[in-house]
């Protein structure tokens, strides 16, 4: 004898619309831009590079429950005080965030996403360097969960200094 259950797939179809859901839809570079200035001299120079990296990511609303985040890195290296290159990438990313609250949708732009892009943009980079004849730079792997959690960090207590600043005490 076997068992059987009544499934109603409406009911089943409703359920899994309600799930909350992360995917990225598309990924794509965004702006693009490279400079290798004194080039051909630095080849004639011992190539120890001061390498010096920013990084910063923004997110927008495009659509009902699509959002794009563009994750912009500028990638800077110097021999003996003159640019070996400079290299500025931004690589976005359309993603699906559906069924979130804002916590969690907050959290999904400021780390999750830019987490994502992150494998694409150090291979963009370091295509981008190679082509120059310069050795490979590899990007150290990034924590972006933590350094979402240390900008939240940062705001709350901001937030609590400003707070604490507009009150007086009356003795």
């Amino acid at each position: 004898m076997t068992d059987q259950q009544d499934v109603n797939p409406e009911a089943a179809g409703a359920e899994a619309q309600q799930q909350p859901q992360f995917s990225i839809q598309k990924i794509y570079v965004k702006d693009i831009s490279f400079e290798a200035p004194n080039l051909p001299e630095m080849f004639n120079i011992e190539y120890k590079p001061e390498v010096k990296m920013e990084m910063n990511s923004k997110s927008r609303k495009v659509a009902d429950d699509i959002y794009e985040v563009v994750l912009s890195i500028t990638l800077s290296a110097e021999v003996s005080e003159k640019t070996a290159f400079l290299v500025e990438v931004q690589q976005a990313g359309l993603f699906l965030i559906k069924n979130f609250n804002e916590q969690q949708t907050h959290q999904l732009l400021g780390a999750a996403a830019p987490e994502s892009l992150y494998p694409y943009v150090r291979e963009t980079i370091a295509s981008l360097i190679g082509r120059t004849g310069f050795p490979a730079i590899q990007l150290t792997p990034v924590n972006f969960m933590g350094l979402y959690m240390e900008k939240m960090a940062q705001l709350q207590q901001q937030q609590a200094g400003a707070e604490n600043s507009g009150s007086e005490t009356v003795q």
